[in-house]
């Protein structure tokens, strides 16, 4: 160990002393093609002396693809911000020759056991930095390729491996933080840890562009990079996919299998024994060059949805690497000043200790794949899952959408039916054969788990698909349900019944009627909602049914039929045309039928608020319902006239003191506040709403030793689990559901007690809450019966608190509409 030790410090402490050139990251005893362009001779600098941007990374990708017959260069989509999500494949000139050829048989071996894999290439993924300010990643791919291009002795590689190189999985949030690094940069680098350029600034750039997370969405699959990624790896299956990152600064260097009680248990052992073969590359070639490491602990292989895990419920091998970072160009830390140079020679030799691997056990991985593929087309035969909302084609079209990315086989449905008081209608639900080859990774979306080997989790505990997107769901359906295969899916079409002379009628049932409401009253029509049930010719209308007179507005009747027509087809919804205002039930002109004010909606972001919950809210009202919503930064806030605004959402934060007199005022004189998690305590604390809080009782603790002391508390925390709550469909907060019940993400532990009126508790858990995932045994006790949610007057207006995300990573669809019920029609609560 002190031999390491000194290693590492020595090693650091030069190149903190001089400029460091190619030569210090590639392998010894080598010799390299002098026609392939290095990267300094590119980007006009070497690598690791400044940080990589990315219009120059992929500058340089070009050149390469341009100067080598060994890789070729695609470009799979944008980002949000448009830049390019490139993709290198690289292998031998003769490989390249035959490459679809390659493809086609390395998938056939998925199809049939028939096939001899021994003579065929292993396909291996190397994606980097999917966190942009985990930066040595997509650094270090400047040398890997180059590696890959101009190395004269790697034919035996090339030639058994076809390599699918991603060298920024992230390009947004790499973009980000090289401009921070970079702009902070002294000529004499400063290590101190205290210095301007290891604290990055508000969103940072671990993130996109609507500051996402994209390591977690390898399986839900909502954002760009996502599916263009979820693309490649679906037509190629790489039997091994690996994901670069890093962690803190005192951390060294961390290669996978994680720890053993954290994999999922759909994931099969011969998986993680092959994953524990390849870390004995990556263990020998970390050993040559000094560097300190550590494997089976500190992460895990649970959440399907991460670059590491999502391979192995898809008969692949996925390893993540965490390395510890320099945060900039040089850092002090517990193990002497840790250089960029450092970092970034660590994430090359791991991937090339990858590539060895895979060349030396290329045949026992293929094989692997091709068992995993034929134990999935053997089970489950003759059955299927429905999914669907007879009222909400949206939200179900969007899962289905998930599952084709994944190709996944979904069917439409044969004829309406009904299962466990469900009714499963045509055109509003699909089928999922499980006698597919996907299979398993159809399990995996739609796992319910509520019993664990371990009680930590590296991510969340439960992210079951039908749940998250508030669809009915059946299992062990019989496949005589299935109708013809959904080769072309197409989300439905909206429409206006007929013309009316009298006015319109919109359920709010649908997932883009938000969308739509809102550019009505952008319009400048008038619109108000329905605060009962009632009937009109003949249909049935639930609360928040939206009716549009036509007498009195700013359009004239044929114009406010063709607008409407407009905004039905946009949104995805229908509207119908009405010949009278009289109904079974409240008439049209009844004070039931409450007046909608168009909104103006405002949210707190910036330093102290964080970052996920505000992109999340941001993607779903720009990227979802085409709606604005200013962003208020909390440096200027002081500063800023907030009385224009109907609402400010507030995402989880504590905010200062200066802040609390303003929205005070300002809530008093008629505006809606939404807080969520933290903000809950804070508004109570600034007695801006009265909450009464419960709070886990733990029993002394016993036969715990101090080894064990952080796995105790930290099986207290909810990493992410799901909840079951009983719902009052009358209540404004939970118009558009058709359910009495509401499946809930939860990953705090703040209990809210219920109120002794049960009309003050519109969502509320049930006695036995939890759906799928963990919760401590101290906590399940206090969790029945609290309440998520609360609303209070102040004022002239109304405080509104959620103790959770109702937005969580944008695929959490079942819930969405909770948020916008507060926009629509908060005041009305």
């Amino acid at each position: 160990m002190k031999k390491f030790l000194l290693l590492f410090f020595l090693s650091s402490l030069s190149i903190a002393a001089q400029k460091v050139d190619l030569s210090y990251y590639l392998p010894k005893n080598t010799t390299y093609n002098t026609n392939i362009p290095t990267p300094e001779s590119v980007i006009g600098h070497e690598v690791g002396e400044w940080h990589i941007t990315h219009d120059k990374l992929v500058e340089y990708m070009k050149v390469l693809a341009a100067s080598s017959d060994r890789i070729s260069i695609e470009n799979r989509g944008e980002t949000y911000e448009d830049r390019p999500l490139l993709l290198l494949t690289i292998t031998s000139a003769e490989n390249h020759k035959n490459l679809e050829s390659i493809r086609e048989k390395h998938i056939e071996a998925t199809n049939s056991n028939a096939v001899d894999v021994s003579k065929n290439p292993i396909v291996v993924y190397q994606g980097f930095s999917i966190h942009g300010n985990e930066a040595s990643g997509s650094n270090a791919a400047l040398a890997v390729a180059y590696y890959l291009a101009a190395a004269e002795n790697i034919d035996d590689l090339l030639n058994n491996v076809v390599i699918l190189f991603d060298p920024s999985l992230n390009p947004d949030g790499l973009q980000r933080f090289a401009y921070w690094a970079n702009t902070n940069r002294s000529e004499n680098i400063n290590p101190d840890p205290n210095d301007r350029e290891y604290f990055e600034i508000w969103p940072r750039g671990r993130t996109n562009h609507y500051q996402f997370d994209m390591n977690r969405d390898w399986l839900p699959v909502q954002l760009p990079e996502s599916t263009a990624r979820i693309a490649s790896f679906h037509k190629w299956l790489p039997n091994i996919l690996t994901d670069h990152h890093e962690m803190g600064s005192n951390s060294s260097f961390f290669f996978q299998p994680g720890i053993p009680s954290r994999t999922n248990p759909l994931t099969p052992q011969m998986n993680q024994d092959l994953t524990r073969e390849i870390a004995t590359y990556h263990a020998k070639a970390l050993d040559e060059i000094g560097s300190l490491y550590y494997s089976e602990e500190g992460f895990d292989d649970f959440y399907y949805g991460k670059g590491s895990t999502f391979p192995d419920i898809n008969g692949s091998i996925g390893i993540l690497f965490e390395q510890g970072s320099s945060r900039g160009h040089a850092q002090e830390t517990v193990n002497g000043i840790l250089t960029f140079p450092f970092t970034i020679r660590n994430q090359f030799t791991a991937a090339l200790s990858t590539l060895e691997a895979a060349k030396s056990m290329r045949v026992k991985i293929l094989e692997y794949q091709q068992s995993f593929y034929k134990e999935s087309r053997n089970t489950g035969l003759n059955k299927a899952v429905v999914f669907g909302d007879e009222k909400d084609a949206a939200k179900s079209f969007h899962l289905a959408e998930v599952m084709k990315k994944h190709k996944i086989k979904i069917h439409e449905l044969k004829a309406d039916f009904t299962e466990n008081g469900k009714t499963f209608k045509k055109g509003y639900s699909y089928v999922v054969p499980m006698n597919q080859k996907n299979h398993r990774l159809v399990k995996a979306m739609f796992d319910v788990r509520t019993k664990f080997k371990d009680s930590l989790f590296y991510d969340v505990s439960a992210w079951t698909f039908n749940h998250a997107f508030g669809v009915d769901y059946a299992e062990d359906v019989a496949i005589s349900k299935a109708g013809a295969e959904i080769t072309d899916l197409k989300m439905k079409s909206g429409n206006v019944s007929s013309k009316s002379n009298y006015g319109y009628l919109l359920p709010w049932n649908e997932f883009y009627t938000p969308k739509a409401l809102n550019t009505i009253l952008q319009k400048g029509i008038r619109a108000k909602v329905s605060m009962r049930n009632f009937k009109n010719g003949g249909n049935s209308y639930d609360y928040g049914t939206i009716f549009i007179p036509v007498q009195n507005q700013k359009l004239n009747a044929t114009d406010l039929y063709n607008f409407l027509n407009k905004v039905a087809d946009e949104s995805h919804t229908t509207i119908t045309g009405v010949a009278t205002g009289l109904n079974d039930g409240i008439d049209m002109g009844s004070n039931n039928f409450r007046n909608i004010t168009k909104p103006k909606v405002a949210m707190i972001v910036g330093d102290g608020v964080t970052g996920n919950d505000t992109g999340e809210i941001w993607h779903l009202f720009d990227q979802r319902f085409d709606m604005h919503i200013t962003r208020l930064d909390t440096r200027n806030l002081s500063r800023m006239d907030i009385t224009k605004y109907t609402h400010i959402v507030i995402p989880s934060s504590r905010l200062e003191k200066s802040a609390i007199e303003k929205i005070k005022t300002w809530v008093k004189n008629g505006g809606v506040v939404v807080g969520y998690k933290n903000t809950a305590s804070w508004l109570a604390s600034n007695k801006m709403i009265n909450l009464s809080f419960d709070k886990t009782k733990r029993d002394s603790v016993k036969n715990i030793t101090f080894e064990n002391k952080s796995l105790f508390s930290g099986a207290q925390v909810i990493g992410g689990a799901i909840f079951e709550a009983n719902i009052d469909r009358s209540h404004p907060i939970n118009f558009g559901y058709k359910n009495d019940k509401i499946a809930l993400f939860r990953n705090s532990t703040m209990f809210l007690k219920a109120d002794k009126n049960s009309y003050n508790n519109p969502i509320q858990y049930t006695a036995k809450p939890l759906l799928s995932g963990y919760i401590s045994k101290e906590n399940a006790k206090v969790i029945p019966n609290t309440v998520p949610f609360k609303v209070q007057r102040f004022g002239r207006g109304r405080v509104i608190v959620f103790t959770d995300n109702t937005n969580f990573r944008a695929f959490w669809f079942g819930t969405n509409k909770l948020l916008m019920n507060t926009i629509f029609f908060g005041n009305m609560m």
